[in-house]
């Protein structure tokens, strides 16, 4: 396995990492994630810390591990329904 060095950037800071060639998407992917979701909290809440708006960003990705997985046909198509939405608005 090939490792590469990146740089990313999260809430305006830059990060080198080492990652594995097969993970630089995933993490690449993570980190415009995060700061699409700091940009959101910071267009909801007029916090001055950066420091914040990263722990509500970290809170709320855990606590959305935390769920139970679908257990039903229901709940999949339903959780199925909800990214093909949010997959519309991205393309829009």
């Amino acid at each position: 396995m090939s490792e590469l060095s990146i740089r990313v950037s999260i809430a305006g800071r830059v990060y080198p990492l080492t990652v594995e060639q097969q993970e630089e998407e995933i993490v690449r992917k993570a980190a415009k994630y995060i700061d699409q979701k700091i940009n959101e909290l910071k267009n909801q809440y007029a916090v001055n810390d950066i420091q914040d708006y990263l722990a509500m960003v970290a809170l709320e990705m855990s606590a959305k591990l935390q769920e139970p997985p679908p257990t039903s046909d229901a709940e999949m198509e339903e959780q199925v329904e909800v990214l093909r939405k949010k997959l519309e608005s991205c393309l829009k």
